[in-house]
């Protein structure tokens, strides 16, 4: 079997927990804060994790991680 590549984007966008699940950093967080509600902005801070339905097609891009 060869070896299989990784996808390059999502390497850099999602981590391994330690329980197995993907994690991410919600977007929207750099610039053009003024006009987003504070309410927004706090739920933007917390961890986003990858959906049950969509860990088969991020097992695929990520095989090694």
């Amino acid at each position: 079997m060869p070896k299989l590549k990784t996808h390059s984007g999502a390497k850099k966008r999602f981590s391994r927990t330690a329980s197995g699940k993907l994690a991410y950093r919600k977007v929207g967080r750099s610039h053009i804060m003024e006009h987003k509600s504070a309410k927004r902005t706090r739920k933007m801070r917390k961890t986003g994790y990858v959906s049950p339905t969509l860990m088969e097609q991020m097992n695929r891009m990520l095989p090694y991680a």
